[in-house]
């Protein structure tokens, strides 16, 4: 029997992508208005540590009326944008699809949704008798039902949902709806829960032009510059690569205990290689780090990995410089930067530290401003290898 015939890339796809979201509840079984004082209530308490959006709909005639006065988008238009004093709007003339959604909620460590009108991955069922008919004709939509909350106390679950929900009811939480702040430390906890695991990435793709040799194989400590790196990233984190040419692999491997990643977006330099490793992996935050830091050291490492911020889109040293500028190739890059990274290249831009400067990061000094000095030249190696004592 003939294999089936592949006819496109099978790419790996993220594991928690839902309808808006990587981590989405849906707000079910209440009015609207009750369920958008929730998300507010809720919102309010979350905003502090990660990023909330919310997504409802509005199908009052006269509001739609009074939304589209002095709007273009009654004259045709396929997108009006106002920078508002508070804040800033969007109005498109079709609503975004399923694809484009996320894209727009891409940045955004949670996602309330209310169910009345959208369904979601996950759900917060409101036990509330003015919409108990209309839950019970949406059971389909309760897959995964993390909280359960009563309108008045006393209140039981209803039969068909202690059906619907089986063994499981007994191990979801059961809150007051007006208990916001332990309804938001569940969501909080959840989402934590997620927090991406971090991966390691060991650039050594270079073809060292400036150096005249390659720095990836150059030896400071007793063995190859890019197996001392991940020997180094190997205590914090799940799994550590080492990001090559498609022409350098084989080698590699045969020299050191730690697996490729061979670049698959070719001719874009340290860029290429974060792609490739998000290509592998969408779900891992990709600690990514240089082969040709010879004095870097396990010290700082931890230190970025202390103060990693996962709502963020990296987290980077600044550099100790003048500048300040993100030091790009020593950062934890967190999976919401794969899609951001690839609309930069879609703009014709392929500087990694580009995309740090205009994102939100986080920014931290190095306590040892030394373990961020590379070697690009003969000169520069030499003086290495003189403060270092090596052969």
């Amino acid at each position: 029997m003939k294999d089936k015939h592949q006819k496109h890339v099978n790419l790996r796809r993220p594991d928690r992508v839902g309808e808006f979201g990587r981590l989405e509840w849906a707000i079910i079984g209440a009015p609207c208005d009750t369920i958008k004082k929730l998300a507010m209530a809720l919102t309010s308490q979350l905003a502090a540590s990660c990023q909330v959006a919310y997504v409802d709909a509005d199908h009052k005639e006269d509001q739609n009326h009074y939304d589209l006065h002095d709007n273009i988008i009654s004259e045709g238009a396929a997108l009006h944008y106002t920078d508002k004093i508070t804040h800033a709007r969007f109005d498109y003339g079709h609503p975004p699809n399923g694809y484009q959604r996320r894209t727009l909620m891409n940045a955004c460590d949670i996602v309330l949704v209310n169910g009345n009108h959208f369904p979601a991955t996950r759900q917060i069922v409101v036990i509330d008798p003015k919409k108990e008919q209309s839950l019970h004709k949406k059971l389909d939509r309760l897959t995964q039902v993390d909280i359960i909350l009563l309108t008045e106390s006393g209140q039981e679950i209803y039969p068909f949902l202690q059906a619907h929900l089986g063994g499981q009811v007994q191990h979801i939480p059961i809150l007051q709806i007006s208990d916001t702040q332990s309804i938001a430390s569940e969501l909080q906890k959840k989402w934590r829960q997620m927090t991406p695991p971090i991966y390691g990435l060991v650039l050594a793709g270079g073809k060292s032009q400036r150096m005249g040799e390659d720095k990836g194989a150059m030896v400071y400590h007793r063995k190859t510059q890019r197996e001392h790196v991940a020997d180094l990233l190997q205590p914090h984190c799940e799994k550590v690569f080492v990001s090559c040419r498609p022409d350098q692999a084989a080698q590699i491997e045969s020299e050191q205990p730690y697996p490729t990643l061979p670049d698959t977006f070719l001719g874009l330099g340290p860029l290429g290689a974060i792609l490739t490793a998000f290509r592998h992996n969408p779900d891992a935050a990709w600690f990514v780090v240089a082969c040709d830091l010879p004095l870097l050291n396990s010290d700082a490492l931890q230190q970025l990995i202390r103060a990693r911020d996962a709502v963020k889109i990296a987290t980077a040293f600044r550099q100790p410089d003048e500048e300040g500028w993100p030091e790009p190739l020593i950062t934890i890059w967190e999976p919401k930067s794969y899609l951001l990274a690839l609309q930069f290249l879609a703009q014709g831009y392929s500087c990694p530290r580009k995309i740090l400067i205009n994102c939100d990061i986080r920014l931290i000094d190095c306590s040892l401003p030394e373990a961020l000095k590379n070697v690009n030249t003969q000169e520069e190696k030499g003086e290495i290898m003189d403060l270092l004592g090596a052969e």
